[in-house]
């Protein structure tokens, strides 16, 4: 069933794209915002029909519950809102897809079409919004047929929306949990899951590695409750919805931040998918580093969690508040990048954003980050301060390095570090993952993903520190000083040299061999070097 459901919704989403290419705006900037606001609006619509007919026998019998519901009377329908759980929108009938589709004949149905999304979203600001940092509203929805440059093609842009939608049905996918929703969000963004722009957060996080990071953190604790849960660079959410299914989404809240309007509004979707809606007020559009928005209740400190997740761009140009990141050293203890005179794009900003993650956890708090695999060895600059401290202060406990080109958007090798604020570990443990994975062809780009069972390998010889020739070791924190402050697995791997036993013809035999060959090879290069000069001879002057 659920892959019927999961076909029958690559087709809606697919169909959407289509109607925007029609009218131009296939690859267009805005085009995200069609799609995800569309597809949010249909999800909603049929969340509150399947909810309120659970409320009302009327409704559940009735053949278009749409009628019955516009029929009934305005305190009945006001009574019957009421009982509705919080994390379900109100709508009004003439917000619902039916009472849309009765309009299409009107002239002017691209008005029509966003007054209606407006309306949603203003009456249910107070639950449905995320915000900025500086506590600005982020609606629901906004008008979309404006994108379409030709305002005689508006009207029937809508109409074309809107016929994508009437024959289609969420109603069976709300027995569907996150695995469902997270391959569904994966396939509505492949298509912006870009680096395009220059800002952080444009970083979508494989399934796979969400998931490691997620397991490893919370383990086998099925008593976690009223947890927080943050994300500094949260992206389209996707390390944070991993992390809330394994404690499970009815036990956390989410905190979130990212200075990229693109990913706010996919995160917004993928809390409303995920069942977290009550965590939207916490998703916050802005710069983190400069501006964090989750501090203490009087606002001194930062706000510390029970887990961290962070995917960071690597290199950003933030020449723009360095000056005012480097005034902070409580907070950056490490260091802050200076501006180079040339190449500000590479700037290594991911070195703030591990040492905001240590600043945020709380003192039993874990935490997760995506690195560039070159930091596990580093040896100069502030990527070394901050690599001693994660030493010295035993935070840092594990260490994975991932398969090359396992990101969509990023040729640079990564690994993910593991720490935990408490410090109570004696070994770290170190995976050479970079090996696994199996490698597929995403149109004309080659990439790698894990399999089910290479995850669990990563996940159950992570949990029990198991040591694994060339694949995993266990060390301690003066081992690691030993080898130069390394968190490469590689670097602690035994040399191994094979003894293969010979009778006295077989090894003088073999170095004959050996003779032979060395012998062509000197003829080669006698014969070469008789060519070069030969030729340096016929060369004259003139």
């Amino acid at each position: 069933m659920s892959q019927d459901i999961k076909r029958d919704t690559a087709e809606l989403i697919d169909a959407l794209k289509a109607t925007c290419q029609t009218y131009g705006l296939g690859n267009d900037g805005n085009e995200y915002k069609i799609i995800t606001q569309v597809f949010l609006y249909k999800f909603l619509n049929d969340k509150f029909g399947y909810e309120i007919k659970k409320l009302s026998p009327l409704l559940a019998d009735a053949e278009h519950w749409e009628v019955s519901y516009a029929q009934m009377n305005e305190d009945d329908r006001l009574d019957l809102l009421d009982l509705l759980s919080p994390d379900v929108p109100r709508l009004s009938p003439e917000h619902l897809i039916a009472n849309l589709w009765n309009q299409q004949a009107k002239g002017e149905f691209d008005a029509i079409f966003d007054a209606i999304m407006l309306d949603i979203a203003n009456d249910n600001i107070d639950i449905f919004s995320t915000q900025t940092t500086e506590r600005t509203k982020i609606p629901l929805f906004e008008r979309l047929t404006i994108y379409v440059t030709d305002d005689a093609q508006r009207a029937a842009f809508a109409r074309a929306l809107v016929d994508k939608l009437v024959n289609f049905s969420f109603e069976k996918s709300f027995n569907e949990h996150y695995d469902f929703f997270a391959a569904v969000f994966e396939y509505l963004i492949k298509d912006y899951n870009t680096a395009g722009g220059g800002k952080y957060a444009e970083y979508y996080t494989p399934h796979a590695i969400a998931t490691i990071m997620a397991r490893l953190l919370v383990g086998d604790d099925h008593d976690l409750y009223n947890v927080e849960c943050y994300d500094p660079s949260a992206g389209t959410g996707t390390l944070l919805m991993a992390l809330s299914h394994a404690i499970g989404e009815d036990r956390c809240t989410i905190f979130a931040q990212d200075i990229s309007q693109r990913s706010n509004k996919m995160l917004k979707l993928n809390l409303i998918l995920n069942s977290l809606v009550s965590s939207l007020d916490h998703a916050v559009q802005g710069d983190t580093l400069a501006q964090p928005y989750h501090k203490s209740d009087d606002g001194s400190e930062l706000r510390q969690f029970d887990y961290v997740v962070s995917n960071p761009p690597f290199k950003m140009d933030f020449s723009d508040t360095q000056e005012k990141l480097s005034a902070m050293p409580e907070r950056f203890w490490g260091g802050v990048p200076k501006v180079p005179a040339k190449k500000k794009e590479s700037m290594a900003i991911y070195t703030l954003f591990i040492q905001h993650v240590i600043n945020s956890l709380k003192a039993a708090g874990k935490g997760a980050i995506v690195v560039p695999t070159g930091f596990l060895t580093a040896k100069t600059g502030i990527e070394k301060n901050v690599l001693h401290h994660l030493v010295n202060e035993r935070i840092v406990y594990g260490a994975v390095s991932m398969p090359s080109n396992v990101f969509a958007n990023t040729g640079t090798n990564v690994s993910v570090l593991f720490f935990d604020k408490s410090c109570a570990a004696d070994r770290v443990i170190l995976i050479d993952a970079s090996k696994l994975g199996e490698l597929y062809k995403e149109g004309n780009t080659q990439k790698r993903r894990l399999r089910a069972p290479e995850i669990d390998q990563i996940v159950e010889t992570f949990t029990n520190q198991e040591v694994i020739d060339d694949f995993s070791v266990a060390v301690s924190y003066d081992d690691i000083k030993a080898k130069n402050y390394s968190l490469a697995a590689g670097q602690y791997f035994d040399v191994k040299i094979k003894y293969v036993d010979l009778t006295a013809e077989e090894f003088h035999a073999q170095m004959g061999k050996y003779q032979d060959t060395l012998q062509e090879l000197f003829a080669k290069s006698t014969n070469l070097q008789d060519e070069i000069m030969n030729q340096l001879g016929r060369v004259r002057y003139e």
